[in-house]
């Protein structure tokens, strides 16, 4: 009897596993080999800026070794293999001088912090939080600190500077924009979480960037192009996160910011999909979880032999920020129409109306964070044509 070629996913992260976990509850015999550059840990990414409020380190965070997931899932997991290249035509995936032969071939391999080129000597002090052994090398390297510097006040930014004035650190936020989260929140809802930040301890340094970043004793110090001067620890770089495209193009897959994909998650290669942070689905890069889940439950069932396209509803973000519990749905980039603001301290609820009065869009703070379910349900769902 002819051994069955796998299936073969690349990447064991939120995405992977995801999609795992949902085909084999459609399909328990096909043989799915997962591969992973890093130690195939199963954790929870979003859980990574809550280590310190929920006091557990990264081997809290931990929810299973590589050895148990492929146990409970059925599959082969080959952690510490580095993907160096895809033959397209011999459906063959390779790892440097071995390849694995693949029915069905799932690039999950995500995305790739965004790097500032600095001056100065401390590169080694600036941590970038991508996944569990980041976060690891994170909390080791902290140690006895109590100081830490955060350049970006994005989502990510702003959920590290509550979890970490929760665990007792003094914390600094550096980023060039005037406002938080600029690019999900209206200058409202931005203006609230700032205030319940600082109010909590956070110190902001807004429209400005950190220019070098040299060795002070046993931390560093960070010269801004304002001209400030901090002292810190160590420094988090929270600026943002690029799909991996490079070895999908090298094999010839179509990709723009991400790799190209339809709604069904395939690339311009027979039998080649892709899913999460890396994937630019039907023209959109989409770094979240909701929208991860929907991809994973619509892939499953392709691979399973029913070929589904993903069909995304509402999906608000949730940050993580809990001094100001905050929900967004940001409008579509090219809706027509203007913020209407309800505000009573740090409570605020912004409502994106069209010029025909619909909701196409919310944000919510404070107390009005418990209305995101209810408001989730005025705004259309992500229309694609």
């Amino acid at each position: 009897m002819t051994e069955q070629t796998p299936i073969v996913i690349v990447g064991t992260g939120l995405s992977g596993y995801s999609l795992v976990r949902e085909f084999r509850k459609l399909d328990k015999e096909t043989p799915v080999i997962m591969v992973t550059a890093d130690d195939g840990v199963s954790y929870s990414k979003p859980m990574l800026s809550t280590g310190f409020t929920k006091d557990k380190d990264a081997d809290g965070l931990a929810q299973a070794n590589p050895e148990a997931m492929a146990e409970q899932l059925g599959v082969d997991i080959r952690p510490w293999s580095t993907v160096t290249g895809i033959d397209t035509d011999a459906h063959e995936l390779k790892l440097g001088d071995q390849s694995i032969r693949y029915a069905k071939l799932v690039l999950a391999w995500g995305a790739d912090v965004i790097r500032l080129s600095l001056d100065g000597n401390a590169q080694d002090r600036v941590h970038s939080i991508n996944d569990l052994m980041d976060y690891r090398a994170f909390r080791k390297a902290l140690a006895e600190g109590k100081r830490v510097a955060i350049m970006g006040a994005g989502l990510i930014g702003c959920e590290f500077a509550n979890d970490l004035r929760n665990g007792g650190y003094e914390v600094d936020v550096i980023a060039p924009d005037s406002s938080l989260m600029p690019s999900l929140l209206p200058e409202a809802a931005a203006g609230a979480v700032q205030a319940e930040l600082e109010r909590l301890g956070v110190r902001f340094h807004l429209g400005t960037v950190v220019e070098r970043v040299e060795t002070q004793g046993s931390g560093v110090e960070l010269m801004l192009g304002n001209g400030e001067q901090l002292q810190a620890d160590l420094v988090v770089s929270a600026v943002g996160l690029r799909p991996r495209t490079e070895l999908a193009r090298e094999a010839g897959i179509r990709s723009g910011r991400g790799i190209q994909v339809n709604r069904a998650l395939e690339t311009s290669a027979p039998d080649v999909f892709a899913l999460g942070d890396c994937a630019e689905v039907d023209g959109r890069v989409l770094l979240y979880v909701l929208p991860l889940m929907a991809c994973a439950r619509a892939l499953a069932k392709t691979l399973a032999g029913a070929r589904t396209e993903v069909s995304y509803g509402t999906m608000p973000v949730m940050v993580k920020t809990p001094c100001c519990p905050t929900a967004v749905c940001p409008p579509p980039m090219d809706a027509e129409g203007e913020w209407q603001v309800e505000q009573d301290g740090a409570d605020v609820k912004a409502l994106f109306r069209s010029p025909d009065g619909d909701t196409l869009g919310f944000a919510v703070t404070g107390r009005f964070a418990l209305e995101k379910q209810t408001l989730a349900k005025e705004v259309p769902p992500i229309h694609r044509d």
